[in-house]
Order: C-alpha cells, then structure tokens, then sequence
C-alpha cells in the first residue's frame, strides 16, 4: 500500500464505528467510511471539537449536520499546491486526500522526462490530478461530464497560481471525447483516469465499470503518443482488486516497453499505526 504521508493540512484524527474524525486545514469534520469496522475511538475526546457531521440517511442519501462555525468553502495546501474544500452531497469535500501518492509520482514522472508532456486527465472531477500535472510542467486536457466540477477545477488551477499554464477544460463524456481525438489524431503522452463505479454523461449516456472500463483503457491506446510516459488508473469500485486494473493494462499496453504494478492507496491516522485503505490504482510507466 501507498500512504499519503506528506500532507500538512490535512489529518486523520482518529477513526471508529464507521466513521472519521478529520482536520481539513482549521475545520474538523466527521464523515463516514465503510472499511472502519472497528468499535474502539482511540482520542475520543477529539469527536466533540467537530464543525460538521455528515449522516447517512435510512432512507439513501444523508446530509450535513453543522455544529461550530463553517465557511462555505476554504483552502488547504498540499505542498505547493492549492485547494478549494467545501462541504456537499453525498460526504464530498471536493478533494481526495489519498490521491497524494499519485501527484506526487506523476510529478515526478513528468519533471524528469526533460520533454514536453500532454496529459489527457479523464473523469476529472475537480482536477487534482491537473493541478499536480500543470504544476510539474505538463500540458493538460482535463475531462469531465459535469459543468460544476469543472468550474471547481478551475477554481483549483486559479487558486495554485497555474491559470497561464497550458490546459484544456472540456465538460463532455468521456468516451465520445476520445473517441473524437482519435478521430482528430491527437495525441497524448499521458494519461490518468479515475472512473466512477456508475454514473451519467451529460446527455444521459450511462457508464459502468466492469462493463465499460476494458472498451475505455483500449480506446486510450489509440490515442497515446509513440513515447508513452504513463497510464495511471485509480478506482474506488467496491469488490475490484487492484490486479484486476493490473491485468487491463497488461492486455492493452502489450505493444510498449515499460513497468506495470497496481496496489492500494491509504491515509495514515495520526499518532497512531492505523492506515486508512481508500482505494486502488493500475500503473504503466516508460
């Protein structure tokens, strides 16, 4: 596993019984998670400081449940990069913290190509994938089906002091996207994507992950340069190992010369041993 240690504004405090007690930069909040099975709170006097709580509802869904004073949204800094948290449907914040270990690898990747990368960036949500790549000195094309999500990416290049670096925005499906830029012939060095377990494009077009994740990776290929720099793809897909992301890359980047590992990413509790799984990745480097 891949932990996010570097992280200064952001902390696990302590986690129990379903749920987590986090610092986001000067505000605490309590969100649920499902891999916290465990009964025992290890600082339970830390719980009551808490600005918000989300609940999960009997019913679906849930909602937030304000205890001390709350901003609408403020930043946090993760190196030098930063981001614009705020609270909303559904236990988001708008960032995930774990994706640490992937910004940090991808920088790296990128600054000691010593070439000009193109990074096409899919699903990608409120872009912290793209501020980590403009940062290292990529051209991005930032992909997402969702207008408000992409305006919260902006917001996230505008606020790392990225906003005349080279990126595209485009609010389209992911799929009809490359599919066009294979039409077109354009052509990435890179490519990340984080796809969700279901979801809708913005005319209704529905994505599921087992169903579509194998046609997605393959079309990408065609549309990856003749010096490929990586190919990383993040899930947070219930029951999906991360050998299974392991094995479609496997398959589909047979043609290029390169490493492929996969694992898990995790957060780490403070002063404490516990680790916080929070997902999988599948990795092919040059």
């Amino acid at each position: 596993m891949r932990v996010a240690s570097d992280w200064k504004d952001y902390e696990i405090l302590d986690m129990a019984d379903g749920e987590k007690l986090e610092r986001w930069g000067n505000f605490l909040l309590i969100r649920p998670d499902p891999q916290i099975i465990w009964k025992e709170k290890s600082f339970k006097d830390k719980w009551g400081q808490a600005n918000a709580r989300y609940n999960r509802s009997n019913k679906g869904g849930g909602g937030w449940q304000y205890k001390k004073r709350l901003p609408e949204s403020w930043q946090i800094k993760y190196k030098n990069l930063t981001f614009n948290i705020k609270p909303m449907g559904f236990k988001h914040t708008g960032l995930f913290p774990e994706q640490a270990v992937n910004w940090d690898w991808m920088i790296d990747k990128i600054k000691n190509s010593k070439r000009s990368i193109k990074v096409l960036n899919l699903f990608a949500y409120t872009g912290g994938a793209t501020v980590a790549c403009l940062s290292a000195g990529a051209e991005v094309c930032h992909v997402d089906s969702s207008k408000g999500m992409t305006l919260w990416a902006k917001e996230n290049v505008e606020s790392s002091g990225l906003k005349d670096k080279p990126v595209r925005f485009i609010v389209d499906d992911v799929i009809k996207f490359v599919q066009r830029e294979i039409r077109r012939g354009n052509k990435y060095d890179a490519i990340v994507m984080d796809p969700p377990s279901y979801g809708r494009g913005k005319n209704g077009e529905v994505w599921q992950f087992e169903e579509n994740i194998g046609d997605l990776i393959n079309l990408c290929t065609k549309v990856l340069s003749d010096k490929p720099l990586f190919f990383l793809i993040n899930s947070y897909t219930t029951g999906i190992s991360s050998r299974v992301l392991e094995n479609m890359l496997l398959l589909n980047m047979n043609k290029y010369k390169g490493k492929i590992t996969s694992g898990e990413i995790g957060l780490p509790m403070k002063e404490s041993e516990l680790v916080l799984p929070c997902g999988i990745y599948g990795r092919w480097e040059s």
